[in-house]
């Protein structure tokens, strides 16, 4: 997984069509894919989640393939490149959906139900070619999105860079690079000197063809989006590819690009897959409720017991409620990154929903697991992937906890500058 400040989306990029491409655009209108507003049309969101819970059974049946291989099985694959879900945030100039945050959330969430991993690895890819994109300039963007459902994955620990004729070469390893043994290209974050002596820090854009990659990715949940390490030894990287990040009043390195909601605008797709978890694991169980008969007493399914009923129902308001508020989430954060309007406390209050929320999520998943049993933790139960995948991805550093109340605390009293950079 690609650490937080990297990975983050640091705004919803609406592209104006700045080339006529007469062909593709009406290509993608017969598809129903585009229309001339910054948002898609309602009916074609509609038709494009409707493409991801289509999807669900697919990934579903291929998620222990993937926890096994430690990489998204090729019919997942397939299916998530079909429905649109590797072109979310590919400019719609380039072929892509350019979608915005209610859209990703939307999409992701569904295919999480089927396979978190699957769906984790669309999203990393989404929010990190949001970010890189706005600094490739534009023979780069030509060659990056050559192919509409190009993956990108990256890592976010700075490597070195050494300046050479027409470019760089880089030396490092960067770990957690979700999707790594599928992605056509990585970013690797490097550190150099500038011609005037100042440190830099920028995004190395280099085919994944370049790089070696260490399975180092072996973990109790997400084992299927393969976040190995990348490893580069003297590669070189030309310089239209070295992307250089902004630098704020400073000259200090801005990974927010100037934008306040820019590393909060992450937050809700990466989200989406830990959402669809919590929805797979209900759907897990509710399929069981008639067919499962209670360890003690005379009741001959779980829907005759009235406790069992009480905590399935406490189950599904947490998770169905945890959802609106995601929803919800993200069209704040949208309407606020159209208008460029935010306040100073805003992402931190963001950020405590955030937390919240997963936090929602989790005791759900606990819930259904209790109801369940001990045959949830069985191999080959679903159930128990789901609880894994769903508590790994809950610890990402965008998501920690205890950073985000101290962050809250204090911006909320006044007693210090936030640590988190929003």
């Amino acid at each position: 997984m690609t650490v937080g400040v990297i990975i983050a989306s640091l705004a919803y990029i609406d592209r104006s069509i700045r080339r006529s491409d007469v062909a593709t655009r009406q290509g993608l209108l017969e598809r129903g894919l585009v229309m001339d507003s910054a948002r898609l049309a309602p009916e074609m969101v509609e038709a494009l989640v409707a493409k991801a819970r289509a999807a669900v059974p697919v990934l579903a049946a291929h998620a222990a393939a993937a926890e096994e291989r430690c990489r998204i099985s090729p019919e997942s694959t397939e299916k998530l490149r079909e429905l649109g879900a590797f072109a979310l945030t590919t400019p719609r100039e380039f072929g892509g959906l350019g979608a915005d945050l209610v859209t990703k959330v939307r999409v992701l969430s569904e295919l999480g139900r089927g396979c978190p991993s699957s769906a984790w690895v669309a999203a990393v890819s989404a929010e990190t070619k949001t970010t890189f994109s706005r600094l490739m300039p534009e023979e780069v963007l030509a060659e990056f999105y050559a192919d509409p459902d190009v993956r990108l994955c990256g890592g976010s620990t700075p490597g070195q860079a050494v300046e050479v004729p027409d470019g760089v070469k880089i030396t490092g390893r960067w770990a957690y690079a979700s999707g790594a043994e599928d992605a056509q290209w990585a970013v690797a974050m490097v550190m150099f000197v500038a011609g005037d002596g100042s440190p830099r820090l920028a995004g190395a854009l280099l085919p994944t063809s370049d790089l070696e990659i260490e399975r180092t990715w072996q973990t109790a949940g997400m084992r299927g989006t393969g976040s190995h390490t990348l490893v580069a030894d003297g590669v070189f990287v030309p310089t239209a590819r070295v992307l250089e990040m902004p630098v704020d009043a400073n000259g200090m390195p801005d990974p927010t690009f100037g934008k306040p909601l820019g590393l909060i605008a992450a937050c809700p797709p990466t989200m989406a897959p830990l959402a669809g978890a919590a929805r797979g694991a209900l759907d897990t169980v509710e399929a069981l409720l008639r067919k499962r008969k209670p360890p003690l007493g005379a009741y001959q399914d779980l829907t005759e017991m009235p406790a069992a009923r009480n905590m399935f129902a406490e189950a599904e308001h947490l998770v169905s409620n945890g959802q609106d508020r995601l929803l919800a989430l993200a069209e704040r954060i949208q309407q606020l990154l159209d208008d460029e309007r935010t306040s100073d406390v805003q992402p931190s209050v963001f950020r405590m929903e955030i937390v919240a929320i997963i936090g929602q999520f989790r005791r759900a998943v606990d819930l259904l697991l209790d109801l369940h049993g001990s045959s949830g933790f069985a191999l080959s139960s679903p159930l128990q992937r789901l609880w894994r995948d769903l508590n790994v991805g809950a610890r990402h550093a965008q998501f920690t906890t205890y950073l985000t109340v101290e962050n809250r605390g204090l911006v909320a009293t006044g007693a210090g500058a936030p640590i988190l950079p929003d």
